[in-house]
Parts: C-alpha cells; sequence; structure tokens
C-alpha cells in the first residue's frame, strides 16, 4: 500500500512538471489526479482488492494542499492563512488515514460495498475504475477547488478564516470522537444486532459523515475567505449529494437488514444533524 501511494504521488507530481505552463493550478491537479488514480487503479486491480483506494480519500487532499502552497509560489514564504490551511488539512489527512489504518485488517478484506458490486462479474474491474476509483477522485477534486483560492490567492487572515479552520478541526475531532466510541462499542458489544447509541451517536445516527461534511465545509469556507469563485461551493454541495443520496441510504438499508431494532432507533435519532434524540 506504501508503495502504491508513494509511486502515485510521484507520478502526480511529474504529471504536473510534465503540464503546460499555460495550465491553471487546477487543470494541473485535475490531470495530475488522475493519474495518480490510474496507478492505485492497477495496484487494485494486480492485488484483486478495491479496498487499496480506500486511503485516496484521506490522502489526496494534503498532498493536493501541498502542491498548492508550496510549489507553485516556491521562495515566496508561507502566509498565515497558508499556515492554518496547510495545518487544518493535514490534521484532517493524518487522522482519517490513521484511522484507516487502524481499522483495516490487511488485502485479505474488502469493503461490503466494494463485495456487493463483485455479482457483475466480468464488469466488476470496470464498474470499479469508474465508481469506486474515478468517481471518488472527482469527488476529492471538486471538493479541494477551494484550496485553490486560499493557498495561492490573496493573503490575510480574516473571521471566515478563523470560522473555515474552526469547522475542518471540529469536523475532524467529531469524527475521531465518533469513530473512537463506535470502536468501544463494537469491542463491548456481546449481543448481534446491537445498535451503537452511546456518546455522540444518541444524537446522530452518522455523525462520522456529520463531520466529514463539516470538514469539506470549511475548506470551501477559507476558500470564501480568498475570494474564490461562487462555483467553488460545487465541491461541497457534490459532498452533501454524496453523503444523503447515496452513503447514508446504502449504510441505512444495511442496518435494517441486520439490526431487528434500526426502525425504532430511525425514529428516535437524528439521520445525520446532531440533535437531543426525540423520547418515545
Amino acid at each position: 500500500m506504501t508503495v502504491a501511494y508513494v509511486l502515485a504521488i510521484v507520478v502526480a507530481y511529474a504529471v504536473t512538471r510534465a503540464a503546460p505552463v499555460e495550465w491553471s493550478s487546477l487543470a494541473k491537479i485535475a490531470v495530475a489526479d488522475l493519474a495518480a488514480t490510474i496507478v492505485v487503479f492497477v495496484f487494485s486491480f494486480a492485488l484483486d482488492n478495491t479496498s487499496v483506494y480506500d486511503p485516496y480519500w484521506s490522502v489526496a487532499p494534503i498532498v493536493i494542499a501541498a502542491w498548492l502552497a508550496l510549489v507553485p509560489g516556491a521562495g515566496r514564504g508561507l502566509d498565515l492563512r497558508q499556515l492554518v490551511v496547510l495545518g487544518a488539512v493535514g490534521l484532517y489527512a493524518v487522522r482519517l488515514t490513521a484511522n484507516w489504518v487502524r481499522g483495516w485488517p490487511g488485502l485479505g478484506h474488502e469493503d461490503w460495498r466494494y463485495v456487493a458490486f463483485r455479482k457483475h462479474g466480468k464488469w466488476y474491474w470496470p464498474i470499479s475504475f469508474a465508481g469506486l476509483h474515478f468517481f471518488p477522485t472527482v469527488m476529492v477534486f471538486l471538493g479541494c477547488m477551494p484550496l485553490d483560492a486560499a493557498l495561492t490567492g490573496p493573503g490575510g487572515f480574516g473571521v471566515l478564516d478563523v470560522l473555515g479552520a474552526l469547522a475542518v478541526v471540529g469536523g475532524t475531532m467529531l469524527e475521531l470522537v465518533a469513530d473512537e466510541q463506535l470502536r468501544g462499542f463494537r469491542k463491548a458489544k456481546t449481543v448481534d444486532g446491537a445498535i451503537c447509541d452511546v456518546g455522540v451517536w444518541k444524537w446522530s445516527r452518522h455523525p462520522n459523515y456529520f463531520g466529514e461534511l463539516t470538514v469539506w465545509f470549511g475548506l470551501w469556507v477559507f476558500g470564501i475567505s480568498a475570494n474564490a469563485p461562487w462555483w467553488a461551493a460545487i465541491g461541497w454541495i457534490a459532498m452533501v449529494g454524496l453523503f444523503v443520496g447515496a452513503s447514508i441510504p446504502m449504510s441505512e438499508k444495511r442496518s435494517l437488514a441486520r439490526r431487528p431494532q434500526y426502525a425504532e432507533h430511525q425514529q428516535r435519532v437524528s439521520m445525520l444533524i446532531p440533535l437531543p434524540p426525540k423520547k418515545t
């Protein structure tokens, strides 16, 4: 896995170096992102495990941010906004990647969502590339677009930067707490079909997803603070659509099938935004 990602980063950097000078930063990142995704896909195919791609979601943002802050403006130094953005994105990347490392049992395991697609037989790998590699890469790229303005635009540091930092760091910490509470619940669970309703899970059925969306919202706020164009919001909007329209419904359907009391749990606990549980 380390070899796959180091090679992907090296190839991505080489692509940015080879790209025409007149290309914008976002254009260079888009092509480099595609090249890196293809490298990771080759490893997924060779190892017959689409979960090889899983860390891409958390590794790509900090690589993109570092390139925007350091490479195009080499020698001009880092201002306060750049340092805060890099620190916030770095915290998110390290936390989420470490959580993946801690929870992934090895190449003998593949995410249950990917396993479901294997019923398509010979079409599995084309589907894997298009839907499970390329599509998430596009989503992450869209979510990272505000970083172009935040890290290469006008300097300064204001109230919106503080809000952006609070959103990214707060969302990251919420994910950390949610994942640790879920891990502890799973270790202590003695009954099959039990539902995690401890800590933040009492207030939201998907607090980790809410934290994730808060992080991407924070990146957009950073961009707005640096005069990002209005269309930079498409990344965060797309993330909301992905989680609310696909990720959460898939998880809910699986929980309903595996946990007899989950329908009642749905009535009491908010789906996404943490809210006090309803009384029944």
